[in-house]
């Protein structure tokens, strides 16, 4: 494969393509990669040790322009600059950070895995009654549902609604969920709904405040000062696609990498002590948010390459957790593997600030997947999210098999 012949743009290698091939030569031959673009083009990174390096560089790499390419629409700088957690640097992230982590105390956390685990018992019981189904979408969004309905304190059917809007956000250029008026459009028309969405809540906890985010975020003071609106509905709006979209992708990429991988999923059914190394290392096969953007503060070089200030780049998380200089054998799943220092979560300051929350999630969903010595296979077409951010599975029909 030449590198002149890799597009991460476009959509078709991520759908029905094999983007792990992709990168495995980019790190290879071009780890600093210019992808040129009908508008112009960015830079990918793709090597462990480059995109751990940046993440830990506020200072020369800004995530003041968003953390995905096109996610403003007619705007080069995102909207939330300065406002939303993502889209902060020091000191205004650390700040924000602070507020926000508040949510993520260990007694939300309780009450969500509460929910989690009711939610995703009850799915996986209709699942087994019925002998199999579309595990993507009956099984994996009861996951952040569960979470959605404890951190934001609303009931389950305005769980599942937001979570199909946050889907639309992320997936405005997937067929399947582009409206009529076309790809900008959806994003818009997604972007505004949830702001509706937020700002009823947020009227409704002004007068009855609760122990849920947006409640911790209208108390939040910095040196005096509340947050603004716009800061509480953007942050909110981070949790919630952050939550909602990465964790359903990554439990359908567990089974479907379950599936392909029977000698491990046998191991984890005799030895439930491999749960915690499982996680691990599910997150790091599936890496489910493929890259994330930065933009150059200063000029840069990188491997001998100059980059000048005001560039675009992505740091590609799923091409750095399958690097052989990082990982042994990076191109084997191995459920015991440690250590594991993986980056699907990021590194340094912008480490996800909702991981102890996809970890219990994830964790919960392993341990059931285990308890219950489920095995699945496919019985159709894998149909994927059209989308080079979200490496998503959106339907994964299966069925049971025997256990053994």
């Amino acid at each position: 494969m030449s590198t002149a012949l890799i597009d991460l743009d476009d959509l078709d290698l991520f759908v029905s393509g094999d983007p792990h091939a992709a990168w495995a030569r980019l790190r290879e031959t071009a780890p600093v990669y210019w992808n040129a673009t009908a508008d112009g083009g960015y830079w990918a990174l793709t090597t462990y040790a480059d995109v751990s390096a940046v993440y830990r560089d506020p200072a020369s790499f800004s995530s003041k322009d968003g953390t995905v390419l096109g996610g403003s629409y007619r705007s080069a700088t995102d909207t939330a600059t300065g406002q939303m957690l993502i889209c902060s640097d020091p000191p205004e992230h650390r700040l924000l950070r602070q507020h926000v982590h508040k949510a993520f105390g260990r007694r939300m956390m309780d009450e969500a895995a509460r929910h989690v685990r009711r939610y995703l018992t009850d799915a996986l019981d209709r699942l087994v009654a019925d002998g199999g189904g579309d595990f993507a979408a009956d099984v994996s969004p009861n996951l952040p549902a569960g979470l959605l309905a404890a951190m934001f304190g609303i009931g389950r059917d305005d769980a599942f609604h937001l979570l199909q809007l946050t889907r639309t956000m992320i997936g405005f250029r997937d067929g399947e969920y582009v409206r009529d008026n076309g790809e900008a459009m959806t994003l818009v028309g997604a972007q505004v709904e949830i702001f509706d969405f937020l700002a009823d809540l947020l009227d409704r906890r002004r007068s009855d405040p609760g122990e849920d985010l947006v409640s911790i975020l209208i108390a939040a003071e910095t040196n005096g000062r509340k947050l603004s609106e716009s800061q509480i509905l953007y942050n909110a709006l981070n949790v919630a696609v952050g939550g909602n979209e990465t964790t359903p992708f990554t439990a359908s990429a567990i089974v479907e990498t379950l599936i392909r991988h029977p000698e491990e999923e046998r191991r984890l059914h005799a030895d439930p002590s491999l749960v915690n190394t499982a996680v691990d290392e599910l997150f790091r096969w599936t890496s489910t948010n493929a890259y994330v953007r930065r933009t150059t503060m200063r000029e840069v070089t990188l491997r001998g390459i100059s980059i000048p200030a005001g560039e675009t780049l992505t740091l590609w998380n799923s091409s750095a957790n399958r690097d052989e200089e990082q990982f042994p054998h990076a191109d084997r799943l191995d459920l015991g593997r440690t250590p594991n220092h993986h980056l699907a979560f990021g590194v340094a300051n912008h480490r996800c600030v909702g991981m102890s929350a996809a970890w219990m999630e994830i964790t919960l969903l392993v341990e059931e997947l285990a308890r219950r010595r489920l095995r699945f296979a496919l019985t159709g077409e894998i149909d994927r999210l059209r989308s080079n951010f979200m490496l998503g599975i959106k339907h994964l029909p299966v069925e049971l098999v025997a256990s053994g």
